[in-house]
């Protein structure tokens, strides 16, 4: 009896060793399957399309090089309770991350952003063409979203457009956002910055449509920053008189397919609803994408009588209070170098 108890006895043993081994053996191979794929190469673009599946993605994954086993991948997703938590979007990997760490990134949704540089003074459609050069959005999806009236009344802005709330900034942007996403997160932007400028704005009477817009046009007149103020200034004086603004940048913004050569025929046609030799007042909105400069110019214009300014060729400009003064700057410094 004690001799057939001692041979079950190392009967289980045995079955427990080969369990332990095999266990052992499995759980070598599960370590295996989640290290890292590599100990060098360059970071991997890898997309999460959206709706896709765990198995999809874990098997891209493995066809990338991103990790050893699909199939290890995925059951370290369901282990972890995070088969359903996938993020789309456009990541940055690497071949010496482990399974784990591959799986942390694309369940927090810590996507690859591209770099969006907009300059002051852009028009719409210019940075339209900027967006899709990032890969960011199509450039007339961008365009359908920015000039939707019901989507800019959504965002709090004035007017039937979004032209002039397109905020100039350095963006991080992810790839896979919907056009309207992008557009807004410009918008909320420029809301950042008028909430600081308003109060100014209320205490001068002034909508915020009437200062994008008269910003536009003073972003578009003067590359140099200390002269904001006065062109600001300038133009605010010839409103309160009635005078016309008189201004090239709003005539070639209403000039479809614009060649370069601004004429007297150009000047003189009254069609054009921008066309501000014509028509008394401000054009009927933005010409441009003002930056935060621009804007507080308006809301803080310089205190002087000027009503005339003529570019010296140099960036900058001269600027008269009368029509006299303002003539013979133009005979010296355009009509003279105009002769040469």
């Amino acid at each position: 009896m004690k001799l057939r108890s001692r041979r079950v006895a190392l009967a289980l043993l045995a079955v427990m060793g080969a369990a332990a081994v095999l266990m052992l053996a499995l759980g070598l191979s599960a370590r295996r399957a989640l290290s890292p794929p590599g100990e060098a190469g360059e970071p991997v673009a890898f997309e999460v399309r959206r709706g896709a599946s765990l198995q999809s993605v874990s098997r891209d994954l493995e066809r990338a090089g991103l990790v050893r086993n699909a199939l290890a991948f995925e059951w370290l997703a369901r282990w972890r309770n995070r088969a359903g938590e996938l993020r789309a979007g456009e990541y940055e990997l690497s071949r010496r991350l482990s399974a784990e760490r591959v799986l942390a990134t694309i369940t927090a949704g810590n996507v690859k952003t591209h770099e969006l540089a907009l300059p002051e003074g852009l028009t719409a459609v210019q940075i339209a063409d900027r967006v899709e050069a990032a890969g960011l959005a199509e450039a007339a999806a961008f365009l359908a979203a920015v000039r939707d009236p019901e989507f800019a009344a959504s965002l709090g802005v004035e007017g039937d457009t979004l032209e002039g709330y397109l905020f100039p900034e350095t963006y991080q942007l992810a790839r896979g956002l919907a056009p309207r996403a992008v557009v807004r997160t410009l918008v909320e932007q420029f809301l950042v910055v008028w909430a600081e400028i308003a109060p100014a704005a209320e205490a001068g009477n002034l909508s915020m449509r009437k200062v994008v817009t008269l910003a536009s046009i003073v972003e578009k007149e003067t590359g140099a920053p200390s002269e904001r103020p006065l062109i600001a200034a300038v133009f605010l004086n010839r409103l309160r008189l009635g005078m016309r603004l008189e201004t090239d940048p709003t005539v070639i913004y209403g000039i479809p397919g614009f060649d370069g050569n601004l004429t007297r025929a150009h000047l003189e046609d009254a069609s054009n609803p921008y066309n501000t030799y014509r028509i008394v007042g401000l054009p009927p909105g933005p010409i441009a994408n003002p930056g935060g400069a621009a804007l507080r110019a308006v809301v803080e214009p310089a205190e002087t009588e000027y009503l005339y300014f003529v570019s010296r060729n140099d960036g900058t400009h001269v600027f008269s209070r009368s029509y006299r003064e303002h003539v013979n700057a133009v005979n010296r410094y355009q009509r003279r170098a105009s002769s040469r």
